[in-house]
């Protein structure tokens, strides 16, 4: 028996190797698993589409445009992955997190002159990943604040897709709010939402796609027999235009609109950091991510995508799970997804099958995911959940950009002002050292 493991372990070895050698962007790597990457990749297409679909409803974004987002960043990943690869099987997409910071800025600065705000947003990613200054950013704005905020913002995705939970059609709406047809929809809702639970913690550890799989088929086979709301794709035109300002933005505006970019670009960068720990620790090869590489791909696509008024993107720790447990051993697996999404993005009138309560399911579930990610901050001590959870209510009750910008506030003066255990010195003298090591460090990238 002994001997038997050492071979297998010795056989692992040469293979791993043998891998090293060749890179595992390499053409002859990707080979190896191109079959075994075409089902994951087919399977975490096919389980991209609803969550990008109430990813887009949520920002406040044409759904055809977010499917589109999601098709660049995809190609992009893949393609960077051959010489710059961050991760091996994280999969590219628009992001939960940043819906509402994303509807923020449609409300705020309109439709037209969003594309402007991800350019922008693009273009201090790419200051960040020039001076690599990614590992400073979970110092200046520590990871559980963020954590604070994605509660904040997933109780935002909760509220606002419960209302899809008991909707009716027009057609059925009477004076009593609570009519046959409401009561029958909330009764639907509730069984496909328990049906998703029992579903998802049956084979979140195989095959987490299946809930998904099985929640929208039922949802459209029920859909042929019962009248219920369903999801209305707009078939928007894309087309490329330069992403610059409309002549009505004022200086003010202006300013408004950078300080809105940095906040985007700093909460996406950081988010893809923290997904980056998690995807390195399910990595089936136990491969080492570089943060740095994974803003490279980041910035470029959402650079691309300003040009079409596309949304930002980072790799989901949702659908790049989905990704290797379904098998995926390269980023190959990710160009499948983006040729999924492609045929949905040029073919929306298929997506008129998908229920409201199928997709208020899974949304549902998404935001509380979100909230739930409290529970991490807990390792981190009680002032830092105390923070995490004041972050949460103050992004959701004054909003995303103002939310943020008060707990750093907060964060900032208790450290700076109350006595430090860092080291054992007062928050003032942790404060300068910190800022004369950034000092050492920059001088040190010249």
């Amino acid at each position: 028996m002994a001997t038997h493991i050492d071979k297998e372990s010795s056989a692992s070895k040469r293979h791993l190797e043998d891998i090293n050698a060749g890179g595992y962007g390499s053409a002859a790597f990707q080979a190896q698993y191109f079959f075994r990457d075409t089902a994951a990749g087919l399977i975490t297409g096919a389980m991209a589409i609803p969550l990008s679909i109430g990813i887009a409803i949520m920002s406040d974004y044409p759904i055809k445009v977010g499917l589109a987002t999601v098709v660049f960043a995809s190609l992009i990943g893949w393609l960077f992955a051959w010489f710059r690869p961050g991760n091996y099987i994280g999969s590219p997409g628009i992001a939960a997190g940043l819906a509402p910071v994303l509807a923020l800025g449609v409300a705020s600065f309109g439709w037209e002159n969003m594309a402007f705000c991800i350019f922008m947003t693009a273009v201090m990613q790419a200051v960040i990943w020039k001076f690599n200054w990614q590992r400073y950013l979970l110092v200046a704005v520590p990871v559980y604040l963020v954590e604070g905020l994605l509660a904040g913002v997933g109780l935002k995705i909760f509220l606002k897709f419960s209302e899809f939970t008991y909707e009716i059609p027009a057609e059925m709406v009477t004076e009593d709010f609570w009519n046959e047809a409401r009561i029958q929809m909330v009764a639907i809702s509730a069984t496909g939402t328990a049906f998703f639970l029992f579903l998802f913690s049956k084979f979140k550890d195989r095959q987490p796609a299946i809930p998904y799989f099985a929640l929208i088929i039922g949802g459209v086979i029920l859909a042929q027999f019962v009248n219920v709301p369903m999801i209305s794709v707009e078939d928007v035109d894309l087309y490329l235009k330069l992403p610059l300002p409309t002549e009505d933005v004022t200086m003010m505006m202006m300013v408004y609109m950078l300080l809105f970019c940095a906040m985007l670009a700093i909460v996406d960068v950081i988010e893809q950091v923290m997904s980056n720990a998690a995807i390195e620790k399910i990595d089936p090869l136990k491969r080492k991510t570089n943060s740095n590489n994974s803003l490279l791909a980041i910035w470029v696509a959402n650079l691309g995508s300003s040009f079409f008024h596309g949304m930002t993107n980072l790799d989901g720790l949702a659908k790049s799970t989905t990704n290797r447990l379904a098998g995926a051993m390269t980023k190959f697996s990710v160009l499948i997804i983006g040729c999924v999404v492609c045929f949905f993005t040029f073919n929306v009138q298929y997506l008129d099958f998908l229920p409201k309560f199928a997709l208020a399911a899974i949304m549902l579930f998404t935001g509380y995911k979100m909230i739930a990610g409290l529970v991490h901050v807990t390792h981190y001590g009680s002032y830092a959940l105390i923070l995490a959870v004041i972050t949460a209510g103050l992004v959701f009750k004054v909003g995303i950009f103002e939310g943020l910008l008060a707990a750093m506030v907060i964060h900032g003066v208790i450290h700076y002002m109350v006595y430090t255990k860092h080291d054992h010195m007062p928050g003032r003298e942790v404060v300068k050292r910190y800022f004369r090591s950034l000092k050492t460090d920059n001088s040190n990238l010249q």
